[in-house]
């Protein structure tokens, strides 16, 4: 459940990492439009990190990293890194779910990394949330 697209010879199309998110597909794909409408975020398939993450599409904005959102069996994955004030700021507007993930982030300065799976609709307004702090 949740694989994600690990074969690094095969380079896939923006079109076929929404088909393999399966029912979460249009999500991928909004997630992503959205990004670049509102923030003007550059997009890049990539295959970082090693062999764990797979495909994803990195988000920039003048060559700094906003996330990184994998492509995955059904659903998808958002990697971002916020400060503990960004994340405080809206972490009472957010779901149980996603508050789990914030209180269990990777630790990195004075804030942490979260690896954020999409799997419905409070999943990707919550995610938005997180966003809209990252970029602004």
């Amino acid at each position: 459940m949740y694989e994600r697209m690990l074969d690094k010879q095969v380079v896939p199309t923006v079109v076929e990492m929404a088909e393999y998110c399966a029912e979460n597909g249009e999500r991928f794909s909004m997630i992503n439009d959205w990004l670049t409408a509102t923030f003007d975020t550059e997009q890049k398939v990539v295959f970082p990190y090693g062999n764990n993450y797979g495909w994803g599409i990195g988000h920039y904005k003048k060559k700094k990293l906003i996330c990184n959102i994998f492509a995955e069996a059904g659903a998808f994955t958002v990697m971002l890194r916020l400060t503990d004030v960004q994340y405080g700021r809206v972490y009472g507007e957010l779901k149980k779910y996603t508050q789990e993930y914030i209180d269990n982030k990777y630790p990195c300065g004075d804030g942490g990394w979260i690896h954020y799976r999409v799997i419905c609709r409070e999943h990707y307004e919550d995610i938005k949330k997180l966003l809209e702090i990252k970029c602004l």
